[in-house]
């Protein structure tokens, strides 16, 4: 079975991908099936998140894109902009994983939130993404990219990263 250990700092071309919900890229020690279908043991440093756009090496030295699979989450909207702030602030106390765009917060479907949120006045709306929630105050922070990269247009003008 191929082992995967490195991270490849930069961009540039990869051999094969590596397709992830959020869950997996947190594990710091996972068995995976690459793109191409061969298996691998994937080591990394413990506490470390793969991002969509990662780059890892193998043992074989071909080099693996991670990408970040589509998931079920919610998106989290709102006519005004301090409900949306509100939202922001309970789901914070509860120390839930988000991404955060302008107008707008992503977070795993979880029906119990969903209820919370809809008391506060927010819109949900389910949808099949790409989840990259923040990294924290000490995680290094979240890699943000220009609005106009973020590619998924939710055809209110808003959109979230893909």
């Amino acid at each position: 079975m191929l082992t995967i250990t490195e991270r490849v700092q930069g961009e540039g071309a990869s051999d094969d991908r590596l397709v992830l919900p959020f869950d997996q890229r947190q594990k710091s020690r996972l068995r995976v099936r690459l793109e191409s279908g061969d298996e691998a043991a994937l080591t990394v440093e413990r506490g470390a998140v793969l991002r969509g756009g990662d780059r890892l090496r193998a043992a074989d030295g071909r080099i693996v894109l991670v990408v970040a699979a589509n998931e079920p989450v919610t998106l989290v909207t709102a006519h005004d902009h301090c409900d949306l702030m509100r939202a922001a602030y309970h789901l914070g106390n509860r120390h839930i994983p988000l991404q955060i765009g302008i107008g707008w917060i992503l977070l795993e479907q979880d029906h119990v939130l969903e209820h919370m949120l809809e008391g506060l006045g927010v819109q949900l709306r389910h949808e099949q993404a790409p989840f990259e929630p923040e990294a924290g105050a000490y995680g290094g922070g979240h890699r943000h990219h220009g609005e106009e990269d973020h590619g998924h247009d939710h055809g209110d003008g808003r959109h979230h990263h893909d």
